[in-house]
């Protein structure tokens, strides 16, 4: 036999309510997950919850760092051609660059929360994705290649240095790391707080990186900080040796840099455009959630997919155990639906679909339940080195 069902969900992809009730005598889950069944790991609080709350916060780390970066952004380039240095017009390039991407963020963190239409019935969470992957290419190209044009004309000049504005430039570079400073100080503490609701360390957040735009702002303030340390050297070196080398060498360590970010974040963005499945510990709970019913005889497949920040497709395929009528089938997908409602509630999308394994598909069933343990145990290693 071979049946699915769906569980719907309201229109801001918070985990809707099955409007068929339960029936009498019908195994039904327990109201908070037991020990058998519950999460190896501290499961994702609900942010639907608090609709906004999350973004709210995200919001105003990027508008703080859009204030500093605009402000950083003149100060650079007035003092950039003041005492005509190659170092400080790169940081300018990166502070301008910098600039247009949290507007390209503020743009997703509005867009994203879109209500589902006929043209996009899983919504808008990806709109994430994709202004990040636009901030990722502005890093590249108007941060990356201007530092990098721009150390290319200091070691092509053959003039002679007026090293008189220098001052001002190496003056405005210390109250931009200042400012650059207070913003990633603001993001690294959102960021805090994620791995505190999560159960996870400061780097292990870090690495996850759910929130494509926090992550975003705090490559941009971290890069932004690197760099300024690099065109502080640069200029000085410039002033003791009276060789533009070490300024041209700072435009390409910082343009090095832009390039490296930016590639990052696009890698991201990119993955999770296509369709990038959900974290390994979290798609071994659910495995292991199917698998511990007891109406339920083999998970063949189970297949997750980012949709946003907080809503996760779940699609798997089920064989359940000999002996079950249609309506008893049609509760049980019901009761396991709501209670991985209870437990996921990122999971706003389920489908289940009961099919009859063959033993080809229980075979392959054991290899990925191995092979995701192995994921899930390498990755805990990595993360306690």
């Amino acid at each position: 036999m071979s049946r699915s069902a769906t569980r719907p969900s309201d229109q801001r992809g918070t985990p809707g309510t099955p409007d068929t009730p339960d029936v009498p005598g019908t195994p039904r889950a327990p109201e908070a997950p037991q020990s058998s069944h519950a999460p190896d790991r501290p499961r994702r609080p609900d942010r639907g919850h608090a609709p906004g709350g999350e973004d709210a916060k995200t919001a105003v780390t990027v508008l703080v760092a859009l204030g500093a970066n605009l402000v950083i952004a003149l100060a650079k380039a007035v003092g950039g051609m003041f005492a005509g240095s190659p170092a400080l017009l790169s940081e300018a390039a990166h502070s301008v660059a910098d600039s247009l991407n949290e507007v390209f963020l503020l743009a997703s963190l509005k867009r994203s929360k879109r209500a589902p239409d006929d043209l996009h019935p899983f919504g808008y969470g990806k709109e994430r994705y994709f202004w990040s992957l636009l901030a990722a290419v502005g890093i590249f190209v108007m941060g990356g290649c201007f530092s990098f044009f721009q150390g290319a004309e200091a070691l092509s000049s053959s003039g002679s240095e007026d090293h008189s504005g220098y001052v001002v430039g190496l003056a405005v570079l210390g109250v931009a790391f200042i400012a650059e400073g207070s913003s990633l100080v603001r993001a690294l503490f959102q960021v805090r707080g994620h791995a505190r609701e999560t159960g996870r360390s400061m780097v292990a957040e870090l690495r996850a990186g759910d929130d494509p735009t926090l992550r975003t702002v705090l490559a941009e303030d971290s890069t932004a900080c690197l760099g300024v340390v690099f065109a502080l050297v640069g200029m000085g070196l410039h002033m003791v040796t009276g060789d533009a080398v070490h300024e041209a060498t700072a435009s390409f360590l910082i343009g090095a840099l832009l390039v490296y970010v930016a590639y990052r974040l696009a890698r991201d963005a990119r993955g999770r455009l296509i369709g990038e499945a959900i974290d390994p510990a979290q798609r071994r709970e659910l495995r292991r959630f199917l698998e511990e019913q007891p109406e339920v005889d083999t998970v063949t497949t189970l297949l997750t997919m980012r949709l946003g920040n907080e809503s996760t497709l779940v699609a798997a395929r089920i064989d359940l155990v000999p002996g079950l009528d249609s309506e008893v089938v049609e509760e049980v997908l019901v009761r396991v639906k709501k209670a991985m409602a209870r437990l996921w509630p990122h999971a706003d999308q389920i489908f289940l679909d009961v099919t009859d394994a063959s033993a080809r598909d229980r075979a392959r069933a054991r290899e990925d339940r191995r092979a995701l343990d192995e994921t899930v145990a390498a990755a805990e290693r990595e993360e306690k080195a």
